[in-house]
């Protein structure tokens, strides 16, 4: 696997990661446990190094599977988790509220590297910008933890260009993760060229449109009620049907390339530019395998010049989330 690094930070990293949150039931019926672990560690096995977690998927179960499945290649592996929400953790469910007061960010940092089994977080990122906390507080709680040698890098995630570069002055953000992927553009408008001009590396959730840009979705598609999709307006049957519109252009480009669609998606995302760190997400081996050989799909300026033209050809319907997600 290529290894890549996270803007000017000097983290390192796979080219591509693996997005951790669908091990646990937050997204869909989760997997077995057993199972679970056994791709996380053929993944490292092929190279992968780079594995993304958050305290709330589950709440805490998520980390603790990671930690578990991890812990024997903790040397090896970066691993990137996140802050920001009140949780109940007596009940270890019941998502609230932001929360991002460095007092609660402090006590996260200690509780997840007890989950995780670690004794520094590489990557520690507001998992949701809080309007009632200043950015410049919420670095500063970061930077605090740097110094203690209990997190390597702050990271943002959903950050607007102004809260990156107000939080970048008070501690140097290593990475930004956002939603981007062929059917969720926003980001290039002004994330990424911030991004670009602070030296900040990018980290796109979602790479494959929540699997919609694997092909294997189509609007007689049902989800389990637990699937966060069943409520997500994007995925609402009649946006599935003229959303599949952007998957015929794209699998003729995809068919001539001689790779499948997600392979397609993700080479595109990686030739986006070199500090881009896409982490599909998947729960199954066969799928992750498809996906980490679009590391050797090589698109030319010509198969980016017709998959941009392709793209611009189709409006994607739908709400990315449902509005109370939406909102936050």
């Amino acid at each position: 696997m290529q290894k890549r690094n996270l803007g000017k930070s000097g983290l390192e990293v796979s080219a591509l990661g693996l997005g951790c949150m669908g091990f646990r039931p937050d997204y869909g019926v989760g997997t077995d446990k057993q199972k679970a672990i056994a791709l996380m560690r053929t993944a490292v096995e092929r190279g992968v190094t780079f594995f993304d977690t958050a305290e709330v998927y589950g709440p805490f179960a998520n980390e603790e599977l990671v930690g578990e499945a991890l812990a024997p290649f903790r040397d090896q592996v970066v691993i990137a988790t996140k802050f920001g929400f009140n949780l109940d953790s007596v009940a270890r469910k019941n998502l609230g509220g932001l929360n991002s007061q460095p007092a609660h960010i402090k006590r996260a940092a200690e509780e997840s590297l007890k989950r995780l089994k670690i004794e520094a977080i590489d990557l520690f990122y507001q998992h949701r910008v809080d309007p009632a906390v200043p950015i410049e507080e919420v670095a500063g709680a970061v930077k605090d933890l740097i110094q203690q040698g209990k997190v390597r890098h702050f990271g943002l995630s959903e950050p607007g260009p102004q809260t990156i570069r107000r939080a970048h002055a008070v501690q140097p953000v290593t990475a930004v993760q956002s939603e981007y992927s062929l059917w969720w553009r926003l980001p290039e408008e002004a994330v990424l060229p911030v991004c670009a001009e602070l030296g900040i590396g990018f980290v796109p959730f979602s790479p494959l449109g929540r699997g919609f840009l694997t092909g294997k979705i189509d609007e007689n598609t049902t989800f389990d009620p637990s699937d966060l999709r069943s409520r997500i307006p994007r995925f609402a049957p009649e946006a599935r049907k003229a959303n599949q519109a952007l998957l015929v252009v794209l699998g003729e480009i995809a068919q001539k390339r001689g790779a499948t669609l997600a392979q397609l998606a993700l080479a595109w995302l990686l030739a986006q530019q070199p500090w881009i760190v896409p982490i599909p997400g998947t729960t199954r081996l066969y799928r992750f395998e498809e996906n980490i050989a679009a590391a050797d799909v090589v698109l030319t300026p010509d198969d980016l010049f017709e998959i941009e033209r392709a793209a611009a050809q189709v409006t994607v319907q739908g709400a990315r989330y449902p509005e109370e997600l939406d909102r936050m």
